[in-house]
């Protein structure tokens, strides 16, 4: 067809979609008056204005033409500021940020003795009750001055006697206990115990537990904690939404849940009180696996799920722990710890089994894999899935973190399909350290954003809250500069792997939205789909580089209502 008679038969179609829209009860409302609107949609990447209604964008183009279209809209002038589709976090742990906001946050804090000043001022402000367990979370021995290595129970029993401590490490891999704590958890079978599958007890003198656990023998102690009441849940649960809207996020991908979170999902989403889109992966190793693979997948219409807020159409696995903890399962020995390869938490033989159960009930399967062996051992495993081919299988299967990769095994995302959902802050919160354990050499394959973007595979983007920060803002400066909030190191760390800004806002939008199967209706700023989107203080898309960590998120609008700041309090 000829391209000039195309355009004028679009040009003529959009405004008569949008007067069949126009008789619909809700009115129309036009945004105008930005800096600049980026779209991420690749055939139109920037628009002057947008029009919407009922919570779905019905225009997007030039300010002329929209105006024109709905001369009698509700005018929205967005001042100057920058608007981006609404943040996707493709990763992360929304429940997880709740809790923590609960305890005594130690991310920061530069030796065991500043963990327990924090510590202490945290059980005389909460006024935590005799015997009562102290939790606190976002340890980090790698970022402590001199001694980087596992801190001892000793510290802890010095301070705090009698009531039992369990501080949980920033990664979530390892968790250290005092001796109350494990008395409590039964210090004698602890110390007669093997080291549990895909887990180590670090050990002293004589075979003593010190108090550090990593990874599955982190169960060993949590599981003589006292479970949060549903109340206090709630109470995190609503903290943690607080933080998701004034980052801009409207959508997170929630990595390992159970069927007691989900169901405080749903109460919250039914009282109005969940201001943000989730995509649930279901915890692999809990009952939620068995109750939705017999009810079969929460999709939805259009892919949204429950009220168009909660979706839950696939399953979380593990297959290592986590670079900073030693956990991450390598092919060769740590270089600054001979002798150890991380961890395993499952056989591959049984994984296979586990991937091709979940394929049979319809679920995408997403496993966090770290280390070079673990992303290997899961890429092979999808492979052996595809044969034969599987009739329920939904395809877009996932790898959480992908961080170290063999050369060899870079090319196999796309070749077989597999979505890298990666974290770019944990490649600028791990450069100090990662030379020292990784070596030169394989550095080469680590956090690969763009080999794995060349390559032809799929990146989504997200933040893996609460281990890093929830802004999104720093999650692109990362993917952009490679460097920390100071700059450093000049030019970037690694920096063949940076990506662009187009490819980094894709990534935390529509890119993320691809990883949901959700691409039809959320992550880019297109007619037709949700009116989801945010307001920036400056062009994070043009602004020096070293600026891009001033912006701020000034408005944050989901089925194109403004969620943040709130106007009425509902939020």
């Amino acid at each position: 067809m000829n391209p000039f008679l195309l355009a004028a038969l679009l040009a003529l179609a959009v405004p008569l979609s949008a007067t069949a829209q126009q008789q619909d009860a809700a009115p129309v409302a036009v945004l105008t008056g930005a800096e600049a609107i980026y779209t991420a949609d690749p055939d139109r990447p920037t628009a002057e204005a947008f029009a919407m209604q009922n919570g779905r964008l019905l225009m997007v183009g030039s300010a002329e033409r929209v105006r024109a279209a709905y001369p009698d809209a509700r005018r929205l002038d967005a001042e100057g500021r920058t608007v981006v589709p609404g943040f996707i976090d493709a990763h992360a742990h929304l429940m997880g940020l709740g809790e923590s906001l609960l305890q005594a946050d130690l991310v920061g804090t530069d030796s065991p003795q500043d963990i327990v000043q924090r510590l202490q001022s945290f059980a005389e402000e909460r006024d935590l009750p005799e015997g009562a367990w102290l939790t606190g979370r976002g340890w980090d021995q790698n970022d402590w001055p001199g001694d980087t290595s596992f801190p001892t129970r000793a510290v802890l029993d010095d301070a705090f006697p009698e009531r039992p401590v369990w501080l949980t490490r920033i990664d979530g891999h390892a968790g250290w206990a005092n001796t109350a704590a494990l008395e409590a958890a039964g210090l004698q079978r602890i110390q007669r115990a093997d080291d549990p599958e895909g887990g180590t007890i670090i050990r002293g003198d004589g075979g003593a537990p010190t108090g550090v656990f990593v990874d599955a023998a982190m169960q060993m102690v949590e599981e003589a904690r006292p479970e949060l009441t549903r109340a206090e849940r709630a109470e995190g649960l609503q903290r943690a939404l607080q933080k998701t809207r004034r980052q801009g996020l409207t959508s997170v991908h929630e990595a390992g849940v159970g069927r007691d979170v989900i169901g405080l999902y749903k109460e919250a989403i039914d009282d109005g009180r969940f201001p943000l889109r989730v995509y649930a992966m279901i915890d692999g190793r809990g009952d939620a696996f068995d109750h939705y693979c017999n009810e079969g997948p929460l999709v939805g219409p259009r892919g949204l799920g429950y009220r168009g807020r909660l979706a839950v159409r696939s399953v979380k696995f593990y297959m290592d722990g986590a670079l900073g903890s030693r956990g991450a399962a390598l092919l060769e020995d740590y270089s600054d710890d001979a002798g150890n390869r991380g961890l395993l938490r499952r056989e591959p033989a049984a994984f296979r089994r586990d991937v091709a159960a979940a394929l049979d009930c319809g679920f995408q399967v997403n496993t966090h894999a770290i280390g070079d062996r673990a992303n290997h051992v899961v890429l092979d495993a999808y492979e052996d899935a595809r044969m034969p081919a599987r009739e329920a299988d939904p395809g877009r299967h996932r790898i959480e973190h992908a961080q170290i990769l063999a050369p060899q095994d870079l090319e196999r995302f796309a070749a077989l399909g597999v979505i890298a959902s990666m974290q770019p802050t944990h490649a600028t919160s791990d450069m100090p350290w990662a030379d020292e354990r990784l070596g030169e050499e394989r550095l080469d394959g680590a956090y690969a954003w763009k080999s794995l973007a060349e390559s032809g595979a799929h990146l989504a983007f997200g933040s893996d809250f609460p281990v890093e920060d929830v802004s999104v803002i720093e999650g692109f400066y990362a993917a952009v500069t490679r460097q920390d909030a100071g700059g450093a190191p000049e030019g970037g760390w690694h920096p063949e792997e940076r990506v662009s800004r187009r490819a980094a806002l894709r990534g935390f939008t529509l890119g993320a939205a691809y990883a949901a199967f959700q691409e039809d209706d959320i992550g880019s700023l297109e007619p037709g789909k949700r009116a989801d989107f945010v307001l920036l203080s400056r062009d994070i898309m043009q602004a020096p580089a070293s600026n891009i960590l001033d912006t701020e998120v000034e408005a944050t609008y989901l089925d194109g209502e403004k969620v943040y700041p709130s106007r009425d309090g509902q939020y």
